[in-house]
């Protein structure tokens, strides 16, 4: 008589609240320069600050720290708007991902000339470089070319460990260290990967009413790889 088959109930994905203070910052030797450049503040070397990095980089964890520091309004500029230049005139602005959210190039112009006039200072988050924006305005592409631009670079396997670590600390998990070594010399080596394999691997374990093991910790590691080549494939 066969065995009627197991089905297993994926739990609820609750929101599991990174800690996002300065204090619980993992600094690194790729986030040196971005970190200088935000305790820096107010003396920057220009008053346009453009952070650029990859997906899960540590951008906006960096920049919340800095608008919640100097009291920095979060805007958009999607189109002209008289109310953000307004912002910009009485202090700092941030904008995040510029590059993914898009912008009007021309409000874009007018907030860097607010800022230039009124003293003040603009925050930019962005994947990429400001030359990779596709900017066509000129008077703008000169207006970015005086930005200053600091990257945060590809973690390496150290950072990964720590960073994966802090993850699973902030769902309450403790997981092997021998278990993360062995993650991290194998997985896509991008912070966007470790949040992904964090939550896969606790909502196996909760699942299941387990521990994590290196087993499991496989199955996420096949299971990524099987979703990257059908996306390569479609």
């Amino acid at each position: 008589m066969s065995r009627p088959p197991v089905i297993r109930q994926l739990p609820l994905e609750f929101g599991h609240e990174s800690a996002s203070g300065r204090e619980d910052l993992i600094i690194s030797d790729r986030l040196n320069a971005a970190v200088a450049i935000v305790d820096r503040w107010p003396d920057w070397p220009s008053p346009v600050v453009v952070l650029a990095g990859p997906t899960g980089s540590g951008k906006s964890h960096l920049a919340g720290i800095w608008a919640a520091r100097v009291g920095a309004q979060r805007v958009a500029i999607a189109k002209p708007d008289p109310m953000v230049l307004a912002a910009a005139a009485r202090g700092p602005v941030l904008i995040e991902d510029i590059d993914r959210t898009g912008f009007d190039q021309i409000a874009l112009f007018h907030l860097i000339n607010a800022v230039r006039e009124h003293g003040s200072a603009v925050l930019m988050t962005s994947r990429l470089w400001p030359a990779g924006w596709q900017v066509t305005l000129p008077d703008l592409a000169s207006r970015l070319k005086a930005a200053t631009v600091v990257e945060i670079a590809e973690p390496d396997e150290q950072l990964l460990a720590q960073v994966m670590v802090k993850l699973f600390a902030d769902r309450q998990v403790v997981v092997d260290d021998r278990i993360i070594s062995w993650l991290v010399a194998r997985m896509e080596r991008s912070l966007a990967a470790a949040r992904h394999i964090v939550t896969r691997l606790d909502q196996q374990a909760m699942a299941r009413g387990s521990r994590i093991t290196r087993a499991m910790a496989a199955e996420v590691l096949a299971e990524m790889d099987a979703a990257t080549h059908d996306q390569e494939q479609s």
